[in-house]
């Protein structure tokens, strides 16, 4: 038995690394030789009984795309979920900095787009209040059901998991008053149907926003397909129906854009 638990969180501790490596670039961290062949060679079940996780669907693996001369990054998937979670996170992404710059007051319904477990949702939760809502929203099933052990484990009731896939995000026609993507909007395999989504299901004042790593930096140490510089989001975001309302700056490696409707998307 402890054997068999010692096993199991050193394969943990291997995923989360392996899922590292998907986000930072090998010249920054390296990437331990054989790696791959590791887990490669080890069979589904394999991974459930050493980690208790479920290997996610190889649909989620795609090979990237391009979108406006731009590498669409691989999916994050559930089996690295401990990397949203990480210690670090917080002193770089300052989530509560984040929400308290956006004004999140209570009574409103706020969407999560590409919710995770929840890292955002959870503190959302908590601003909105009993009389707001947070739509949580994934592609990845497995992540919601780690996000919904979370919400029992809280005993939160204002939060909703929908499952959405990569064309839709399944959000509520003309209810959101904002929507929050936060390392996500790169990740989308169909921006525009996304985008279109998100544009149908914000109020006529609502606001969108969007937290990418910056472009422009090549210090900040991640893959340049999981950055974004602000030239390429306005030029992504701008022709999808919606106009820059303000640009925060005040993350040491992220960009924060909050756009806001500007016509009508077909």
């Amino acid at each position: 038995m402890k054997l068999q638990s010692t096993l199991r969180q050193s394969l943990r501790s291997l995923l989360l690394f392996c899922t590292a490596m998907s986000w930072f670039p090998a010249s920054s961290l390296g990437t331990p030789p054989g790696v791959g062949r590791i887990l490669s060679s080890l069979s589904p079940l394999a991974v459930f009984e050493l980690t208790g996780e479920v290997p996610v669907s190889p649909a989620h693996n795609e090979a990237a795309t391009n979108y406006k001369g731009r590498t669409i990054a691989a999916v994050m998937n559930a089996a690295g979920a401990d990397w949203l979670t990480r210690e670090e996170r917080e002193r770089i992404e300052q989530p509560e900095k984040v929400l308290d710059a956006l004004n999140i007051q209570e009574g409103m319904t706020v969407a999560d787009v590409g919710s995770g477990v929840g890292y955002f949702s959870l503190r959302l939760s908590k601003r909105v209040g009993s009389r707001g809502r947070v739509l949580a929203t994934d592609i990845q099933q497995e992540m919601l059901d780690l996000l919904k052990k979370n919400l029992d484990r809280d005993r939160i009731s204002n939060l909703e998991l929908i499952l959405g896939d990569a064309n839709d995000p399944r959000l509520p026609a003309g209810e959101v008053d904002l929507a929050l993507l936060v390392d996500v909007y790169h990740e989308f395999r169909f921006p525009e149907q996304m985008v279109a989504g998100i544009w149908k299901a914000l109020k006529p004042d609502g606001r969108l926003v969007l937290v990418e790593y910056r472009g422009e930096d090549p210090t900040v140490p991640i893959k340049p397909e999981h950055k974004m510089t602000v030239r390429q989001v306005l030029y992504e975001i701008e022709p999808m129906g919606f106009r820059l309302k303000e640009k925060l700056e005040f993350l040491p490696w992220q960009h924060i854009f909050i756009f806001a409707k500007a016509r009508k998307v077909e």
